[in-house]
């Protein structure tokens, strides 16, 4: 059986994987073709794993217990599991979720878009070929923070085409905000959630780093910072609506943990693809490229934590999008927006693929085994 996951056959990979004789999560890794728990009172969590100096090579000598094939682990991840069997969860744990938005220029453009329509996806063509006629191709060269930003941000205010999202796109700042809560994200195979209130919204595609406690970058992961743009668009301050919600935040299908075959500069040139299949038989592909990114990942981290916010349990982020589809699926001029029962898949030679499919976040199982329940559980494991 093909995997549909689509891991490579080099690195260190780590799973979360839902156990349920053990009613609790465990720490797992892929050995083969076969996934085996790690797990134990040295790394409990993937939290504490991450804390290690080199976790992949403890991950390489760790003992442990086989799970099942990754075969039979992926053939239960889905939106329905057997209750019974193991399933593959998101890679964090006891992490905060963190995501940067506003760091490629043609999501930039689209950001702006969004705000100028005002969430109305039938005025959004419009404004699209006024920005361009403005801004061209000239935010792609702009160093964010940098003399020449600043003369751009002058000549975009004569224009009236000034924004908020060209302020934390070209400006000194990047635009870092909590995706979603510790333990809420979801993982390879789940339903992943549109808030009922959004009629326009889409998938963006990301690459996201698993940081530790002190700052120190360890691995990354695919990710869809699930986006609804007329939310978004009506107001920033409905930021968080718009991105926390009930399964908004998936991210998988393993985290790859940094060793002599990955690196950071392999995540700086990763190359993401983007399939949506509809089940009105629409399809959507896009590309999205980390080589285009406008702040280098390793600035977008210090932004993030230093003195001025510290994350002692780490945290994942995301490190924001290229893609920001303008196919139109249901009228012309209106663009691109999901339908119920999407499957997505988000792409990546050394990460995999992300497969979820689009519900509602009402229709979505609800989120409720937190860190109090899995600190519970840890404990009747005798490991804390």
């Amino acid at each position: 059986m093909t995997s549909l996951l689509n891991l490579p056959s080099e690195g260190a990979f780590v799973f979360r994987v839902w156990r349920p004789d053990l009613s609790g999560p465990s720490v797992c890794t892929l050995r083969g073709d076969t996934v085996v728990d790690v797990t134990c009172v040295a790394v409990p969590t993937v939290r504490d794993l991450l804390e290690l100096d080199d976790p992949s090579a403890w991950l390489a000598g760790a003992e442990g217990v086989t799970v099942g094939t990754l075969a039979q682990i992926e053939a239960n991840s889905t939106e329905h599991p057997v209750q019974d069997r193991p399933r593959f969860l998101a890679p964090p744990d006891l992490q905060a979720i963190k995501a940067c938005g506003v760091t490629f220029a043609f999501s930039m453009l689209e950001r702006v878009i969004e705000e100028k329509a005002q969430g109305d996806p039938g005025k959004a063509e419009q404004i699209r070929l006024r920005c361009k006629s403005i801004l061209g191709d000239s935010l792609r060269s702009v160093v964010p923070g940098s003399e020449k930003a600043a003369e751009l941000k002058d000549a975009l205010i004569e224009e009236d085409m000034w924004s908020q999202y060209l302020e934390v796109g070209i400006g000194p700042d990047a635009e870092v905000f909590t995706k979603s809560q510790p333990m809420s994200a979801v993982g390879w195979g789940a339903s992943v959630g549109l808030h009922p209130i959004s009629n326009w919204n889409n998938p963006e595609p990301e690459v996201v780093l698993a940081v530790d406690g002190s700052g120190r970058i360890k691995g990354a992961a695919l990710g869809n910072d699930v986006n609804l743009r007329d939310v978004e668009g009506r107001s920033a301050l409905l930021l968080g609506k718009a991105k926390d919600n009930n399964a908004s935040t998936s991210i998988g299908p393993a985290l790859r943990l940094f060793d002599q075959t990955f690196s950071m500069d392999d995540v700086r040139r990763l190359q993401l693809d983007l399939k949506v299949t509809g089940p009105d038989g629409f399809e959507l592909v896009g590309h999205s490229t980390m080589t285009e990114i406008s702040r280098d990942p390793e600035d977008l981290v210090a932004q993030t934590r230093g003195r001025h916010h510290q994350y002692p349990d780490g945290f994942f982020l995301f490190l924001g999008t290229l893609f920001a589809p303008t196919e139109d699926r249901n009228a012309p001029g209106e663009g691109f927006t999901h339908k119920l029962g999407d499957i997505v898949e988000i792409s990546c030679a050394e990460l995999g693929t992300l497969r979820n499919t689009v519900r509602l976040s009402t229709e979505c199982p609800e989120w409720t085994f937190g860190t109090s329940a899995f600190m519970r559980n840890l404990a009747k494991r005798n490991l804390i």
